[in-house]
């Protein structure tokens, strides 16, 4: 589906990562396996209480106790661990360890076959910058360096769809939202969200998902940035 979009210079890209760059479950799902490996180690009265989805429970739980921190995923996972070792009798410092181990793997990504190519050829031609609600860090994965700017909802203290990751990225390009472009895979989080702001904003619809009855349709709906990219070019050659 697509709709024209006014005669424009982008001067910012802002690309969304999770299921966007790269699928998120399997990378979580290994770091969430590794963890609780090692946790059965160094803390087994924890892992024989409480299961991979007990502890998964748990961090939902303090998600909605302190909100404080819920757009931190990285503080939210410390804090349960926190919790769950100091109620099972073990040294709370054990939590920064797993949370390090954790994050080690949480970076291990595998992005799309589309986006390393894609992402070369956007940056010789626009800003880009990362916007995440997730706790992925772009210098320890595949994808560093190929990005100018790159924010995650703990650096601004509220998670997608709340502005401000979009307003933090519009600062740094020094571009107004009409001349932003933003990229990401969730209908609400990404697209409304940008558009609230006067953004453009991309679907990358990897899976053929359905749109939203209750929203306004996309601009412009792409499997993968490859599309996304010839889109780009032919808007282009039309102006």
């Amino acid at each position: 589906m697509e709709k024209m979009i006014a005669e424009r210079a982008f001067g910012l890209l802002t690309i969304d990562l999770d299921d966007t760059l790269w699928p998120c479950a399997p990378a979580i799902q290994r770091a969430e396996a590794r963890l609780y490996a090692w946790l059965e180690q160094v803390a087994p009265r924890l892992t024989a209480a409480c299961d991979p989805e007990a502890m998964r429970r748990h961090r939902r739980a303090l998600m909605v106790n302190r909100p404080e921190i819920a757009h931190d995923l990285t503080a939210v996972r410390r804090h349960s661990l926190r919790g769950l070792l100091a109620a099972h009798g073990y040294e709370i410092a054990l939590a920064d360890d797993a949370v390090a181990l954790f994050l080690e793997h949480r970076n291990w990504v595998e992005p799309y076959a589309d986006v390393l190519p894609a992402l070369r050829a956007l940056g010789a031609g626009y800003r880009l910058a990362s916007v995440t609600n997730g706790n992925a860090d772009i210098a320890r994965t595949p994808l560093r360096g190929l990005f100018g700017y790159s924010l995650t909802a703990a650096d601004v203290g509220a998670r997608k769809p709340a502005p401000h990751l979009f307003l933090s990225a519009l600062r740094w390009g020094r571009v107004s939202p009409e001349r932003a472009l933003h990229l990401g895979d969730d209908p609400y989080r990404d697209v409304a969200a940008a558009r609230c702001l006067g953004m453009e904003a991309i679907w990358i619809n990897r899976g053929g998902a359905p749109w939203p009855d209750e929203l306004d349709p996309p601009t412009v709906e792409v499997a993968d940035l490859g599309q996304f990219r010839h889109w780009l070019e032919e808007r282009h050659r039309a102006l």
